[in-house]
């Protein structure tokens, strides 16, 4: 599961097009639908701000 610093986030999109399934979308600020996330991490290794992290 990852979760997002809305403070750091710029909205740039590149986490919501790796996303495999789909999980992360905008809607004002980003959205982590949690029931679809399957916690790979590719949207954290990929986001420029550091705005995303791994819930542990």
């Amino acid at each position: 599961m990852v979760k997002v610093d809305n403070e750091k986030c710029d909205q740039c999109g590149t986490c919501v097009s790796v996303c495999p399934t789909s999980a992360l979308m905008f809607i004002q600020e980003p959205v982590i639908d949690q029931k679809t996330c399957i916690g790979c991490g590719k949207c954290i290794k990929v986001c420029p701000f550091s705005a995303l992290s791994s819930l542990k």
